[in-house]
């Protein structure tokens, strides 16, 4: 069974965070290098959740006002500030998926030098990057609003997941 950690992080004023948990997922799947990015790509495609790239992560505090987002790590492993500067820092590596709510902040502290991670979005849903600057809180907050709960998990599908811890 897979070992599903939930994080829950307050509004900071800059980062509005959200009411539902960051869930990660730790060593859920083997496949890594190009075999794991395309065992992502189809596996959260075949669970509605697309429009995705291959990349790092953004080495700076952002989040998505307009989206959720998952990001499954295939290869190396990052040191993650999540929740603001206020937040929590944490290790990921290949094999671990995080479901990020729209409107939690996420940066990139450190990387091993072969760290890229899959990122995807439920509905294959378009995302804006904002940075927790001065003004842009009550169109992100209007937008957050707005964010449907995504239909499937992206890892488990149906069942379980998001579809558990998000209600």
């Amino acid at each position: 069974m897979i070992g599903i950690e939930k994080y829950l992080f307050n509004d900071d004023g800059l980062i509005p965070n959200s009411h539902y948990p960051l869930l990660l997922y730790r060593a859920c799947f083997k496949a890594r290098g190009s075999e794991g990015a395309v065992w992502l790509e189809k596996h959260f495609r075949q669970n509605d959740w697309y429009n995705s790239w291959q990349a790092g992560i953004y080495p700076f505090h952002h989040y998505h006002s307009t989206s959720h987002e998952v990001l499954g790590c295939f290869s190396g492993n990052a040191l993650l500030q999540l929740g603001g500067e206020k937040g929590r820092q944490m290790n990921v590596q290949a094999g671990d998926i995080m479901i990020i709510p729209a409107g939690v902040g996420h940066k990139c502290i450190r990387h091993s030098p072969d760290f890229i991670v899959v990122g995807a979005y439920p509905d294959g849903k378009d995302w804006d990057l904002l940075r927790g600057e001065d003004g842009k809180r009550p169109q992100a907050d209007q937008n957050m609003a707005q964010v449907p709960l995504p239909k499937t998990d992206p890892y488990f599908g149906m069942e379980n997941g998001l579809l558990t811890y998000w209600k």
